[in-house]
């Protein structure tokens, strides 16, 4: 009976999930507001940005109220429902959903967690000896395999793997460059992938593993493209890198002359760079984060993090593998730093930030604002669940 009863509510559980998916994508005409739900603890306020790795080229920071009133249409019922992580002074911009079920976070203070109820509880994992370090991506394969990253100059920068829900880690990567910064990882499949830093004499430094992250190894330079001046990654919602496929992955920059996206077919051996409309031209402004739903389509969303600037254009999205970029024609109202493509849609994406959640239902041309509270990352799942995480220990997921 008890097993019973586990399962009607894991499949009463899917089915808001994909209720809520459904919702989101009601045409604009016929969607009502969104409705109220709780997303985690306050702000106090807006708070100074995190400068850590403002100099090379600055990560997102900001603030916002847990929730507020929507600002646009979504649909009666559709909302990021708060699911309480216990950890109020975490900023989590590491998140990692298998299922609606299982998700991993990674935040400051050398902070992971893993839910395997859907949010209902949270086991802290981290890493022993690990508070002082700053971890801004994770890559979950399931409930019990995973790699996290941390960032930062010199031997800040750091990945470790866990192959038993986190009770026990393996340090795999330590920089010993004191030029180097890593910023993101990510994986093609369960033993390919690779992680992005800051140039290094001129030229993003990339990493590649062949072993599910155990091991790592600097890819040769020689197929990447000059880094422009002052050009870097933002390690602020594990989005800077992505991949689609076996092969493809896309880097995202900000920072220099241009906001750029570098492509690669080959795992990282070899690099096209295309310039996007992005703002840029600033060390707090360039794309922030990408999403493809598959080798062609994609969106890239950034702007300014700095909350008292504007973020005009802090859309585009690409039809033809990243070679060129079209600004949105309805971007997001402000800056924004995370996005995925809903579940099983050619369509539908979100869009998150400090001041609130976007969707696009026309794959990026146009944007709505449907809920104003703060989140850094967002990601879905194959079995229609949507989860985002940011400041104040704040994780949630969407339901109705």
């Amino acid at each position: 009976m008890r097993r019973r009863g586990r399962t009607s509510r894991l499949v009463a559980a899917g089915a808001a999930c994909g209720a809520a998916l459904a919702a989101l994508t009601v045409p604009a005409a016929e969607a009502r507001p969104l409705a109220h739900g709780t997303t985690g603890r306050a702000s106090a306020g807006q708070p100074a940005p995190d400068t850590e790795h403002t100099n090379r080229a600055a990560e997102a920071a900001g603030a916002g109220s847990a929730h507020g009133a929507v600002k646009d249409s979504g649909t009666a019922g559709v909302h990021w429902a708060a699911k309480d992580s216990g950890t109020p002074r975490v900023r989590f911009r590491g998140l990692a959903a298998v299922d609606r079920r299982t998700a991993w976070l990674a935040g400051t203070e050398g902070t992971v967690l893993r839910t395997t109820d859907g949010g209902t509880s949270w086991r802290n994992v981290s890493p022993p000896g690990a508070s002082g370090l700053q971890f801004r991506d994770v890559t979950a394969f399931d409930a019990r395999r995973a790699v996290v990253l941390a960032i930062g100059e010199g031997e800040a920068s750091r990945v470790y793997r866990t192959d038993d829900g986190g009770t026990t880690w393996t340090e795999s990567f330590r920089n010993t460059d004191p030029k180097a910064f890593y910023d993101c990882l990510a994986f093609f499949d369960r033993r390919h992938g690779l992680a992005l830093g800051d140039p290094v004499d001129g030229k993003f430094r990339v990493l590649s593993t062949a072993d599910g992250g155990r091991s790592w190894r600097v890819l040769p330079a020689d197929g990447m493209p000059p880094a422009l001046d002052g050009e870097a990654g933002f390690a602020a919602s594990g989005q800077c890198l992505v991949t689609a496929g076996p092969k493809d992955v896309w880097l995202a920059t900000g920072g220099g002359a241009h906001a750029r996206v570098l492509h690669s077919a080959d795992r990282g051996l070899t690099w096209t760079a295309a310039d996007t409309p992005v703002p840029a031209g600033d060390p707090a402004k360039g794309v922030f984060a990408l999403a493809f739903r598959d080798r062609t389509h994609g969106i890239a969303v950034g702007g300014d993090y700095r909350p008292d600037e504007p973020s005009p254009q802090a859309a585009a999205v690409t039809a033809d593998g990243g070679r060129t970029w079209r600004p949105a024609t309805t971007p997001p109202p402000a800056y924004r730093s995370g996005a995925a493509w809903l579940p099983h849609s050619r369509t539908a994406a979100l869009a998150v930030g400090p001041t609130g959640t976007d969707l696009t239902t026309d794959g990026g041309r146009s944007w709505r604002t449907i809920d104003n509270g703060s989140y850094d990352t967002v990601t879905c799942t194959p079995d229609l669940s949507c989860w985002a995480a940011g400041e104040l220990g704040r994780v949630a997921r969407l339901e109705r």
